[in-house]
């Protein structure tokens, strides 16, 4: 993509919002023509196809031009702003002293350590140092930088930031790594995601998208167009149906047993416990064990090198119904999780995909999906994968029915699922046998509460 230069150092190009981000809509100015701004001061709020990001100012100064309407699309490497001549504006109202405009090629938020210091994340996380925001015994780091420390084996934490109010840049993380810092070890389970709270709460449940109206009083219609979020969901829905084979195999498993476990342990825990961690540990049992087929992704879509990737490390994607569409946080090393932990850190990712705080790099990597479709209505479904993953389960609704073993009838709790998978990738029968086992171990429930793989 052709990206717009500018020798002019009083231009502030838009920049790079995210890994792979192209464009991005324009929510709403924060700022005016005529207004002095700090450095670092929110002069933007804009929407990729899975944020919301704050974009704050490059330097001091007066802005002369806001190029953009609001709801207007714009293109990464054109121009945001245009600041009056002078690095600190011409009226010398700022109130710190000014820093030089960046060149227009360091401008975007990228790899360079003065784009890294710029201070521009994915997610509105407000805070000083716009929006990476320091906790106590945690770094303060871009998500590209926490994901280069993770990269090399290293606890971001006890690595020195040389950068703006001591935060920790690539260069620090490379340095710590060739210095001898001592590499953390790895851990046993994921650690348990942070994410920035929502100023206002939210709402355990949002309503889905298609249950709000967007006509305006007294009028026949409304034209809704395509954009941020939704516009994401209708290109990969498209894609994946476009190119995966779908085919989907059904079954119920008698969940009456798991039922009677998470009450119990969620009276001696005091946390609430739903089924989704459960089916989660067992989806990640299968994964992790003979069914590891499922736990793949294509690469190369469409050309001669077109593979199938599998994978050891079980990352779950979570279907999370969100204002602005269908979101998929993704819950990374699921299978050395707990039940307890896992549910502790889908309520995390969860309720930061429906804040839209959560990091660009918490939705992307997935290796399977599971949807919740239960959480609402409906028993049984048919779910599109959730590309480039060769495999969805929908977990529908429970409900009471007669359960028959041995010859005896009883009433037990019910609870219908539905796997999807890419037939080019996995077979019929490979599919009915992994819902199976998958049933099997729902319906003995003792052995999920530890996690797959230690």
């Amino acid at each position: 993509m052709a990206h717009a230069k500018s020798t002019d150092p009083n231009v502030f190009i838009l920049p790079d919002l995210g890994e792979g981000v192209h464009e991005a809509e324009l929510i709403a100015w924060k700022v005016k023509e005529g207004d002095t701004v700090e450095e670092h001061e929110t002069i933007a709020e804009m929407e990729t196809d899975k944020a919301l990001v704050e974009v704050p100012s490059p330097r001091a100064g007066t802005i002369k031009t806001l190029h953009g309407k609001p709801g207007e699309v714009l293109n990464v490497g054109n121009p945001l702003v245009t600041y009056v001549g002078g690095s600190g504006g011409d009226n010398g109202s700022s109130k710190g002293k000014a820093k030089a405009a960046p060149e227009p090629e360091t401008a975007e938020i990228a790899v360079s350590e003065e784009r890294e210091d710029a201070g521009t994340v994915v997610g509105a996380m407000g805070g000083e140092l716009s929006g990476v925001t320091a906790q106590e015994g945690r770094a303060l780091a871009t998500p590209a930088v926490r994901r280069l420390a993770r990269d090399m084996g290293l606890d971001i934490n006890s690595v020195p930031g040389s950068g703006m109010g001591g935060r920790v840049l690539a260069k620090d993380v490379k340095a710590y790594s060739g210095g001898g810092g001592a590499p953390a070890a790895p851990a046993r389970s994921a650690p348990m995601p942070t994410f920035t709270q929502p100023s206002a709460p939210t709402p355990s449940r949002a309503p889905a998208p298609n249950q709000q109206t967007q006509i305006a009083p007294g009028a026949d219609t409304a034209r809704v167009p395509f954009r941020g979020v939704r516009r994401t969901i209708a290109n990969r829905l498209r894609e994946s149906v476009n190119t995966a084979v779908h085919f989907t195999v059904m079954d119920e498993a008698d969940v009456t047993a798991l039922d009677a476990l998470r009450k119990q342990l969620a009276a001696a825990s005091g946390e609430k416990v739903s089924f989704l961690p459960f089916v989660c540990s067992a989806v990640s049992r299968v994964l992790a064990g003979k069914f590891g087929t499922l736990n793949a992704t294509v690469e190369g879509e469409g050309t001669d090198e077109m593979t199938i990737v599998q994978h050891r490390a079980v990352h779950m994607g979570i279907a999370t119904d969100t204002e602005s569409g269908l979101m998929v946080p993704v819950l990374r090393d699921c299978d050395k999780l707990g039940v307890l932990e896992i549910g502790r850190q889908v309520g995390a990712i969860a309720g930061a995909a429906r804040s839209r705080s959560i990091p660009r790099e918490q939705l992307m990597g997935s290796t399977f999906t599971i949807s919740n479709v239960g959480s609402y209505a409906g028993r049984f479904a048919t779910p599109v994968i959730n590309s480039p993953e060769v495999g969805i389960l929908a977990v529908g609704r429970n409900r009471e029915g007669m359960v028959v073993k041995d010859g005896w009838f009883r009433t037990g709790k019910l609870m219908p699922l539905s796997l999807a998978c890419d037939h080019r990738v996995v077979d019929g029968a490979t599919a009915a046998l992994a819902l199976a086992e998958i049933v099997r171990l729902l319906q003995d429930p003792n052995q999920l509460l530890t996690p797959a793989r230690g």
